[in-house]
């Protein structure tokens, strides 16, 4: 059996290490958390893959020999992060405690070292395992070479090279030299990206050939460029390839790999104080570790060097008086950070009671302070402080914006403590920290976070209240359990914000959190809080005609079923469909057996026999009566007499907001009985409701951010956008356009920028998909600019996992480099969409930041209600309206500014009405 080389590109672990972990300090103060996420890595890679022979390779201080070639390679490269600057040899220290070669050569970059121990591998009949995501190291890949990807554990083999460039490994050199790297400063061509390069490539063979016929392109701007910039491809070309024969100074054979030895590694665990990772290796320290507080507040100590106790292993305060509150109020007062926590009776803010409040000031100090639990009775459990004297003691330090005050999710906490009397000035949201940082990667609720980011798994609500109908409202918890239960979430939420705050900077987020997410906490709670009002008649009547249409409905279903049925039962309904009237097109669940009666299969089927129409019909009916108008005479609120919808700040991965119960961002608008609805939806007397709607926004946007000229001057023209696209496609004169010319226009329009395919398009205009084909190509060679923007996305997103807003927000789509191709086109279809949908989010949102302050200034005096996508609803004083609409529009309409200036503009729409269907 052949043996086996591991070469690890040392350098990518550091900054992993170092990104994954939060801050850690040695009793001295040294930054440790790199050294220690890089041992515990290099032990894992070990454990996880024996071989025979394994190399940890470093760069090296300095340039290489590129910045000869070319002074500005990698000149645009940032400074590594200053605490993690003196880790550096410290993870070398770390690399030679583990028993392993630590490989490094001045002027050549760890890339060119590995690049030659591949080549020496091979030569030695060796399976070669390059350790590295580093897409420059695929030129390398052979078949006795190839890579192991360390974030998804994953081998690139030839075919995974072929999917990431578009061609075989020993072309990549030459495809990396036309597309250039920005994140090297390698210059390649203007204006060609990695697919453009690799049809290039695959064309003509190789760079040189290409050059030589550059010519013979033709496309005009690509010819141009390429024999322009001819010189620029072949520098690039030496600064991508690798180096395979340089003289290196150790042999493989001392590579040779070995455990590692205890006696060898336990004076660097005990110099770095890593007491609990000695502990678990089975490594006995000679020195017990102690350690002084944190330098600051937002420095977390090691847990092995620092008197703090581990997660699960702290013991919490119960505060039951006054004196000992105010002893915590110092502790906040000293250390300016304070995280805070309530407890309640309910999930939804607008009907919990408070039951009582955790306070955390670092990690490991914390408390909990009931204020209403009671016994099993219901009588009031003592002692405990009442919510009178904790407000008077709390609520200054609260209010005081010098104190930073740390929460998790923390609009519900402000909706319930405002209720409540209290209020919650200069504060951090760990989950809004979370969503800037890692948007699409994963959730961001609490103990998601606390098990991936702490390696904690918190208490769970059912451990300290029970399950199923046994289970009780939090006011029922005893204290004791109540107190842990309660202070370990604000102390994992102190540790969280240890953890995600200082990445903010690092990753280039900071803006967005601070100027996008942070501001509209306080703006969507006075929504929340505010409520709007409905027509509860209005909301009865629709309910019974629903009713009665869906008794119509079932009695002609069942006629042309020919027997009564369960309609809501997917199975009988499968078997009517496909057993009895034998359609075409049933597909049998693996898992039930039944067929699947999706409304997708039922749309398809609609077209051919009137049954499932009819049951699409009924079910939009059902779905409308008891999601909106029953539910929504459930959810007036009995104190306003008003519906108070939340709104969800960190669901959607481009930023969308969503709102729950009720739901009122999905309303249908399609159907006659999904508009009534909003019918419902009225405005308190003596005001009216204001619509305000951004017009064609994410159009707007893409013909900005692709570029398109002819799209851009038709919006800067005020035209008709889908006339001109149906104009420009299909060559229909505007003066003779119809309305299914234009619709069919609308449709491509908004189909390319959620990435639509043929199939797609044919679907929604119900024509042959050969027919949708040739209607999307008409398409891009009439707007190119819209293809060029398309593919640079996917370009883009292939390259990072993320794609970005205009704002700055990252977009993570790990799917873009799945090997599932269905998951894969999904994602890249993402990549083209997200930044759109994304950027409008982030609009949507600048816009509501400014516009209470803008109508406080204006002295005005509307309430902003809901947002729903693209639209802003407001009641307003009907003294006010003509005012109020102009300040409205024009704070919608300059929302980009002074950060981004577009070149279109936007425009607001504006409608007032006594309901909100008759407003919009």
């Amino acid at each position: 059996m052949p043996q086996s080389l591991y070469l690890i590109d040392g350098s990518a672990y550091i900054f992993r290490a170092f990104h994954s972990l939060p801050m850690m300090t040695r009793s001295d103060g040294t930054p440790v958390n790199a050294v220690r996420g890089f041992t515990q890595m290099m032990i894992n890679l070990r454990r996880d893959h024996p071989c025979d022979y394994f190399a940890v390779i470093f760069d090296p201080k300095g340039g290489s020999f590129r910045n000869e070639i070319y002074d500005l390679y990698k000149a645009n490269r940032s400074a590594p992060p200053e605490e993690l600057v003196p880790q550096f040899p410290l993870v070398r220290d770390a690399t030679r405690a583990l028993g392993l070669p630590v490989v490094e050569m001045a002027n050549y970059e760890a890339d060119d070292l590995i690049a030659t121990y591949a080549r020496l591998g091979e030569a030695r009949d060796l399976d070669v395992f390059i350790v590295s995501s580093d897409k420059d190291l695929m030129q390398l890949v052979t078949e006795r070479v190839k890579m192991l990807d360390p974030m998804k554990n994953s081998l690139i083999d030839a075919k995974g090279v072929r999917e990431k460039f578009g061609v075989d490994p020993d072309k990549v050199i030459d495809v990396q030299a036309l597309a250039g790297d920005s994140s090297d400063n390698v210059p390649g061509v203007p204006g060609i990206g990695i697919k453009t390069a690799a049809q290039l490539i695959e064309e003509y063979g190789d760079l040189d050939t290409l050059l030589a016929r550059a010519g013979e392109i033709k496309q005009t701007k690509r010819r141009e460029n390429l024999i322009a910039f001819a010189d620029q491809a072949r520098l690039s070309r030496r600064l991508v390839t690798l180096e395979t024969q340089v003289d290196v100074e150790i042999d493989i054979e001392a590579f040779s790999h070995q455990s590692f030895e205890p006696d060898r590694l336990r004076p660097f665990l005990e110099t770095m104080e890593f007491r609990t990772l000695a502990k678990r290796l089975g490594i006995e320290l000679d020195v017990e570790i102690t350690a002084p507080a944190p330098r600051s507040p937002a420095a977390r100590n090691d847990e092995e060097s620092t008197p703090i106790p581990p997660l699960g292993e702290s013991h919490y305060a119960l505060v039951t008086d006054v004196q000992a509150l105010q002893a915590w109020i110092r502790k906040a007062q000293r250390s300016f950070h304070l995280a805070i926590d309530t407890e309640t009776t309910s999930v939804n803010e607008m009907r919990a009671k408070l039951v009582g409040i955790s306070l955390a000031t670092a990690p490991g100090e914390a408390c909990y302070i009931p204020l209403t639990h009671v016994d099993e009775f219901g009588l009031r459990c003592e002692p405990q402080l009442t919510i009178e004297a904790v407000r008077e003691a709390l609520d200054p330090l609260l209010r005081d914006p010098a104190i930073l005050k740390i929460g998790h999710n923390l609009k519900y906490d402000l909706v319930v403590l405002r209720r409540h009397g209290f209020d919650v000035l200069g504060y951090d949201d760990t989950m809004l920290l979370s969503f800037a940082l890692n948007g699409g990667k994963h959730g961001h609720g609490m103990d998601e976070l606390s098990l991936r980011y702490l390696d904690h798994r918190p208490i769970a609500f059912k451990d300290v209240a029970g399950t199923g109908k046994a289970q009780v409202t939090f006011d029922q918890v005893p204290l004791e359990p109540a107190c842990a239960y309660a202070s370990e979430d604000a102390d994992i939420t102190f540790r969280l914000w240890q953890t995600f705050k200082p990445r903010l900077a690092r990753e280039q987020v900071t803006s967005l959190y601070e100027t996008i997410e942070r501001p509209l906490v306080p703006i969507l709670a006075d929504m929340e809080m505010a409520g709007v009002r409905v027509d509860s008649d209005l909301l009865r009547k629709l309910s019974n005609d629903f009713a009665q249409k869906s008794a119509r409905l079932e009695k002609e279903i069942h006629a042309i079923a020919g027997e009564p049925f369960t309609i809501g039962s997917p199975k009988q309904l499968g078997e009517i469909l496909f057993g009895k009237l034998g359609l075409e097109g049933g597909k049998k669940s693996a898992k039930t057996g039944a067929y699947s009666t999706d409304a997708s299969v039922l749309e398809d089927l609609a077209r051919v026999h009137p049954l499932p129409a009819k049951v699409v019909e009924w079910r939009q009916v059902n779905k409308l009566r008891s999601t909106y108008t029953d539910a929504l005479q459930e959810q007036v609120n009995e104190a306003t007499n008003r519906v108070h919808t939340s709104y969800s700040m960190a669901g959607a991965q481009t930023g969308r907001l969503s709102s729950t119960d009720p739901n009122l961002q999905n309303i249908p608008i399609r159907t006659a009985e999904g508009r009534a609805i909003r019918g419902a939806f009225v405005a308190k007397p003596e005001h009216k409701i204001l619509s305000a709607d951004y017009s064609q926004v994410e159009l707007r946007l893409a013909a900005h951010m692709a570029g398109e000229a002819a799209l851009q001057q038709a919006f800067r023209e005020g035209q008709d956008i889908h006339a001109i696209t149906a104009s420009q496609v299909f060559g229909v004169p505007l003066e003779s356009m119809d309305s299914e010319t234009r619709s069919r226009a609308k449709a491509i329009n908004f189909g390319i920028i959620y990435g639509i395919s043929a199939f797609g398009l044919a679907n929604n205009l119900g024509i042959e998909r050969g027919q949708a084909q040739a209607f999307i190509n008409a398409y891009f060679a009439r707007f190119p600019g819209i293809q060029d923007f398309m593919d640079r996305q996917k370009e883009f997103g292939r390259e990072h996992r993320y794609v970005k807003t205009l704002f700055g927000r990252k977009i993570h789509l790990p799917g873009m480099t799945d090997k599932n191709a269905m998951r894969r086109g999904f994602a890249e279809r993402q990549a083209i969409n997200a930044p759109i949908q994304g950027t409008a989010a982030d609009l949507i949102k600048r816009a509501m930041i400014r516009m209470p302050r803008a109508l406080k200034t204006a002295g005005l005096s509307a309430t902003m209600l809901l947002q729903v996508h693209d639209e802003l609803i407001f009641e307003v004083p009907e003294t006010e309206i003509e005012a109020t609409v102009a300040l409205v529009k024009q704070v919608m309409e300059n929302a980009c500014a002074p950060v981004l200036e577009l070149c279109v503009p936007l425009t607001a729409d504006a409608g007032v009405a006594d309901s909100w269907l008759e407003a919009h």
